[in-house]
């Protein structure tokens, strides 16, 4: 369950003991945690049948009356945004309404404790150009200058990606992950011996298996376009934009409502 709020971190349940109680559910055999106000209210109704002339409790509970807490607890998200920097028509599109997204949304993350990243991919490598911040001033730096032009390593970009949110939640347990993939969902780079768009569909499988949130956005034009963005989409189980004309505003609002600001 997430819930939306103004200037405040996402709010996620959790199964800890850490964070706000806000309602209870039957415990269902477990013993920690309990919620004793909740218990109480449904053992209430049973008390008359329960007592027994020589019982001397007071008020009789039972297993099955038992009630757990449910907790919620603020969680940060983790925003990466993975380009294709290969050569292309839309390539200058996609690198400044990228840009133009990260550092508005830098804007409102340090009050969210939110973190912000970028991967791009071109030639025959991905590069981490800004490890995941919340810092304005460094993703400025990083991302005044970035190399493009060459071939596409689709599958080096969705691998480099995999790492990183994987390497943040291991750092971070309560970081949720949200990659934004801007590209035309072709490759022709592998980094294996598979065939580079099997093996990008291959990697992108693992994204889906791992449960990470994505968004495709297909920034190919319209007269060009063979569908492979909306393959790449399909294999990640990622919710699929295609906006040939796509501005930085347009991007924001998108990855606002993916993660509920």
């Amino acid at each position: 369950m997430n819930r939306r709020s103004s200037g405040r971190r996402s709010q996620t349940r959790t199964e800890t003991k850490r964070g706000r109680y806000i309602q209870a559910r039957p415990a269902e055999g477990k013993t920690s945690d309990i919620a004793f106000d909740a218990t109480i209210r449904a053992a209430a109704p049973f008390q008359k049948q329960r007592r027994t002339p020589d019982s001397k409790l007071a008020f009789s509970i039972q297993k099955h009356d038992l009630q757990q807490k449910v907790r919620v607890k603020q969680t940060a998200n983790l925003i990466l945004f993975v380009v294709d920097a290969s050569w292309s028509m839309a390539v200058a599109e996609r690198m400044s309404a990228a840009k133009g997204a990260v550092l508005s949304l830098l804007t409102d993350a340090y009050q969210r404790r939110d973190r912000v990243g970028m991967v791009v991919f071109q030639k025959d490598r991905a590069q981490l150009v800004l490890p995941p911040t919340n810092s304005v001033e460094l993703a400025r730096r990083s991302l005044s200058d970035i190399p493009m032009g060459g071939k596409t390593p689709l599958s080096a970009g969705l691998n480099m990606a995999f790492e990183v949110i994987k390497r943040e939640e291991i750092a971070h347990p309560d970081v949720r992950s949200l990659m934004i993939l801007l590209t035309d969902g072709v490759g022709n780079v592998s980094i294996s011996r598979m065939p580079p768009q099997e093996e990008a569909y291959k990697i992108a499988e693992k994204f889906a298996k791992e449960e990470i949130s994505s968004v495709v956005i297909n920034m190919e034009h319209r007269e060009f376009d063979r569908g492979l963005a909306s393959e790449v989409a399909d294999h990640l189980k990622a919710s699929y934009y295609s906006l040939s004309d796509l501005q930085a505003e347009k991007l924001i609002q998108t990855v606002k409502e993916e993660i509920g600001y």
